[in-house]
């Protein structure tokens, strides 16, 4: 996404265009760059004219900005599959200042994935896993927690070996997009159990074949103290008998279960309304606590 523009001071716009709550990490790395160079950096602003413009979009689905300047460089899986921060960018320590409400480290020890789910993008954009960072490399010095963005760490040697080094250190971690559960054995499961995690373990139940071997992790981890109420389950909904079976007997395992809305990400359509209701009765833990089933929802 990022251009080298020799000596030239430039004045630099950046637009995340997804504005989740959630810092982009793309384009911190852009901001640390221009920022190197002696460029100034701030949020595009309509009203106002710039040297380079750049736009960040995440997740297919969302709206384009329709005031953004035809030649701003856009980037990220929203906008193409393909397109990725040139070398000299991406293996810079990001600009946290940007998003100020940020107050830990966020980054990826591997990139890309052993598996190939139709429903994931990482695959046909990342393709198969590999070491990236270390975790020292990603740990911001003001700040002891980390949230790392792996697909499958537990897949690469290289992650397990930087897990293994951070236990016992004043760190603590989540891994948000989910540990696969098809790779928690006894001795993964010890391992995790030392870690210091800033709330859940968390992992995903996409699949009717999933269900017995998320169950069968989240025994091993109760094995070596990790208490049911501290892991947390995505669970993907695209046939509600089928969600409902999942999200049912992990609730009576003690799981905290998020259920999401299946969302074709080439089509980007809406999901449809009964899946949507679908996931606000089992994420609003007080109705999905109280009701047994979900034809009892009545919202």
């Amino acid at each position: 996404m990022a251009e080298s523009y020799g000596e030239t001071k430039m004045n630099v716009a950046l637009h995340d265009n997804d504005r989740t709550s959630f810092p982009n990490l793309a384009l911190m790395k852009i901001s640390a760059y221009h920022k190197q160079q002696g460029d100034n950096v701030e949020w595009w602003n309509p009203l106002l004219t710039y040297d380079r413009i750049y736009s960040s979009k995440v997740f297919t689905f969302t709206p384009e900005n329709p005031y953004l300047p035809p030649d701003a460089i856009k980037g990220g899986t929203g906008y193409g599959m393909m397109n990725e921060l040139p070398e000299e960018v991406d293996a810079m320590f990001p600009d946290y200042s940007i998003y100020p409400r940020c107050h830990h480290a966020i980054g990826f020890l591997t990139r890309g994935c052993i598996r190939n789910c139709p429903w994931c993008v990482v695959p046909r954009k990342e393709g198969q896993i590999r070491p990236y960072r270390t975790w020292r490399e990603i740990k911001r010095l003001d700040s002891r927690d980390i949230v790392f963005m792996d697909n499958n760490v537990l897949a690469c040697t290289h992650g397990l070996e930087q897990i293994a080094d951070m236990i016992g250190q004043d760190i603590r971690v989540d891994f948000n997009q989910g540990l696969d559960a098809r790779m928690i054995t006894p001795e993964i499961a010890q391992i995790l159990s030392q870690l210091k995690w800033i709330k859940y373990i968390r992992m995903s139940c996409d699949t009717d074949n999933m269900l017995v071997i998320v169950q069968d992790a989240i025994r091993q981890l109760g094995k070596v103290g990790v208490k049911p109420y501290r892991i947390f389950v995505y669970l993907l909904v695209q046939d509600i008998e089928s969600a409902e079976r999942r999200a049912l007997a992990l609730r009576d395992m003690g799981a905290e279960v998020f259920a999401q809305p299946y969302r074709d990400f080439i089509t980007s359509r809406e999901p449809p309304h009964e899946l949507k209701r679908f996931a606000r009765w089992v994420n609003r833990k007080e109705i999905f606590k109280t009701t047994n089933y979900f034809k009892d929802y009545r919202g």
